[in-house]
């Protein structure tokens, strides 16, 4: 009866620790952005020899929403996240994704500011609330 008394307690310890242990790789994982969610808007722009393209309202939204959208209330985008969020959720590479683009579909000689800077992430930059961000075709 002590053996099972003491074997229960060490897996109750070992369990206690192993959640522990856990949690704290998770908090220093750098590619967490927020663990409980997010609702940011940045915004995205795109010009093909100065031409300005549309983004669809409501890209995004349907029988399944996707927390990566947009409304009518264009050029946000919405990022609207429960839970845990990493910074490949918020790739502007998903955002195309969702809309059923390549970034690269209005042409290969792009250039791309983040609110005025110059930025060659391309798919790959991780939105934040409020960015303005620019793609410029040629």
């Amino acid at each position: 009866m002590k053996k099972g008394l003491i074997l229960i307690v060490v897996v109750i310890l070992l369990l206690a620790g192993g959640v522990f242990w856990s949690r704290s790789l998770q908090k220093n994982d750098p590619g967490v952005i927020a663990r409980g969610g997010i609702h940011w808007h940045p915004g995205l722009k795109i010009l093909v020899k100065g031409e300005k393209v549309e983004i669809p309202e409501n890209t995004g939204l349907g029988a399944v929403h996707s927390p990566i959208h947009t409304h009518d209330d264009l050029p946000l985008i919405h990022l609207e996240f429960d839970g845990l969020v990493r910074q490949d959720d918020i790739k502007l590479g998903q955002f195309f994704k969702v809309w059923g683009k390549d970034i690269h579909s209005f042409g290969e000689n792009v250039k791309m500011t983040v609110n005025g800077k110059e930025n060659s992430e391309y798919e790959n930059y991780v939105m934040h609330d409020g960015d303005k961000i620019e793609l410029h075709y040629e």
